[in-house]
């Protein structure tokens, strides 16, 4: 199956460098947004990012121009009637995302590919909301999209085959390096990296060491380019909040289960980057 138009709906942090990431290598594509506000503010967010590209000399203003003509917003569901794979970048909330792909289902062709962008949510009950499971599945970008090399493939236990190679086509396509998971809470990468994040969490909790000193000690001792509590802000806490749960419910292992510091400073909005104070502050 050739992929030549793909669909994006969702237009925030994720969707928009998923967006961005697809016009780059020279696909199609629909990128939609619940109103113009929204999409707007998505699409000048693609427009910044390929400004600082420019200026950091890693591509011509020529090539932003190309990658933008490349690049069609929408607020409406219908548009994505023409794409060959579309993937789905919502909000992490099982019941817009199984709605989502009901109204994807009854818009694309019955030949396209329908895919969820979740860090952690379960994909088989994402794909029962159609009548083309074998034609669901998971594809994980990592934030900042344009940036992280990785993208995760993720398998149900209905997904054929060929889905999951014409997947794996395209992300290569994309220029990631592609890993393949199944369908199992956390997936690869948050299976590993949320305990690793938490404990660091519980250990400021206990008093045994400063965010800073615990940082220092995983990016010098380890050679990691982030500490744990870094990573956790650049994530955004609350977002590090709903995924160890999500994981928890499934697993009810307790290395998942989150410490009373995070679920104070998520009630703090103390969320990270984003509102400038976390484990860290940032300006």
């Amino acid at each position: 199956m050739e992929i030549k138009q793909v669909g994006v709906v969702g237009c925030g942090q994720m969707g928009s460098g998923i967006a961005q990431v697809c016009a780059q290598a020279g696909y199609q594509v629909v990128v939609s947004e619940v109103n113009e506000e929204f999409l707007n503010k998505g699409l000048s967010s693609i427009n910044s990012s390929l400004t600082r590209s420019v200026e950091k000399g890693r591509i011509t203003r020529q090539d932003k121009d190309s990658v933008l003509s490349r690049i069609r917003g929408t607020t409406k569901m219908k548009d994505f009637g023409n794409c060959d794979l579309v993937i789905e970048a919502v909000t992490e909330n099982l019941d817009l995302k199984k709605k989502t792909f009901a109204e994807l289902d009854k818009t694309c062709p019955k030949s396209a590919i329908l895919a969820t962008n979740t860090s952690c949510l379960s994909i088989i009950e994402i794909a029962m909301a159609t009548t083309r499971p074998g034609k669901v599945l998971g594809l994980h970008f990592f934030n900042p999209a344009p940036v992280m090399k990785l993208l995760e493939v993720v398998k149900t236990i209905a997904t054929s085959q060929e889905t999951l190679e014409v997947g794996k086509s395209f992300g290569q396509s994309l220029g990631k390096t592609v890993i393949v998971a199944q369908d199992a809470p956390g997936f690869i990468v948050n299976r590993l990296a949320v305990p690793l994040m938490l404990n660091a969490i519980r250990m400021v909790e206990a008093g045994v060491a400063t965010a800073e000193d615990i940082d220092a000690g995983v990016t010098l001792g380890l050679n990691h380019p982030l500490g744990p509590l870094s990573v956790a802000d650049l994530v955004g806490l609350d977002t590090l909040y709903f995924i160890a749960n999500s994981i928890y419910e499934e697993l009810k292992d307790p290395q998942f289960a989150p410490p009373v510091l995070l679920k104070k400073m998520v009630a703090a909005g103390w969320l990270g980057r984003k509102t400038g104070k976390g484990f860290h502050e940032y300006k």
